[in-house]
């Protein structure tokens, strides 16, 4: 069985005081019932001031992300799952995608034809509400607006892969896609185009924050991991934990990491 995480209050101050760059989740680590809460807004605007660049990886769709790319003091944001990257560049929008255009027009018929059946297998399932926005993948609400029990959950995992599509469960959605793809690669991408630097490489000199069973992946990648603490509504899920869990819930939790992530670079 995996091992809980330790408390981010021992997390070594030597740990932070190497870190380059911040990766986060968005829903539910930054922001609470889908508004950034102001203690992870401010903690946002004070590791931008402190030379830290923070990229947001959310499997949230294209289309909601655009606002908060432009608004909040991010260096990127990577949606839906690593397939979409939207970033300023000369007070423009820019936006970019992992799969050529020929791969998502490709896509996007048998992503329709998944969702069809979802819905149709799957009693009280619903398109999540930002779908209107989504580009390369479909998101089945199961505790944002509408609620789904675990089995149901199960269920709309099961069927999105015996379609062939990757499936994750997030914090609110189930999130199901085509292509190899996912938070890692996107994070990989964006952090060589932005920064030019090898994530790989340097994955003990950048911390990723997360609140769910999607996060885990990145967990498993990053020495230097940390939960907020409503990970732990997720527990009997897990199976890779963070190797660090926050005392604050959500925005305050992340608010915590930059706290530490200040402290140690003496700012």
């Amino acid at each position: 069985m995996p091992q809980p995480s330790r408390p981010l209050a021992d997390c070594p101050d030597a740990a932070f005081a190497a870190v380059c760059g911040v990766l986060t989740d968005i829903d539910d680590t930054l922001t609470h019932e889908g508004a950034i809460e102001p203690q992870a807004l401010d903690a946002l605007a004070a590791l931008r001031a402190a030379g830290l660049p923070v990229i947001a990886i959310t499997g949230r769709p294209a289309g909601w992300s655009e606002p908060f790319a432009r608004e909040w003091p991010i260096t990127a944001i990577v949606a839906e799952n690593g397939a979409v990257a939207l970033f300023m560049r000369g007070g423009e929008l820019q936006i970019e995608y992992a799969q050529d255009e020929a791969t998502r027009t490709h896509n996007a018929q048998r992503l329709a034809a998944a969702a069809r059946r979802v819905l149709r297998e799957v009693p009280g399932s619903t398109l999540a509400r930002d779908s209107a926005g989504r580009i390369t993948d479909i998101a089945i609400d199961h505790s944002e607006f509408a609620q789904l029990d675990e089995a149901a959950i199960a269920r709309v995992v099961a069927l999105m892969q015996d379609e062939g599509m990757n499936a994750t469960v997030s914090s609110i959605h189930v999130n199901g896609w085509f292509g190899d793809h996912d938070k890692w690669s996107g994070a990989r991408w964006i952090v060589q185009r932005l920064l030019g630097r090898e994530l790989e490489a340097e994955r003990a000199r950048w911390v990723y924050v997360g609140d769910s069973t999607n996060d885990q992946l990145m967990f498993e990648h990053f020495p230097l991991s940390v939960g907020v603490a409503n990970l732990m509504r997720f527990a009997a899920q897990l199976h890779t934990w963070p190797a660090w869990i926050s005392v604050g819930e959500r925005g305050r939790g992340f608010a915590e990491v930059a706290q530490r992530l200040l402290a140690a670079r003496g700012r």
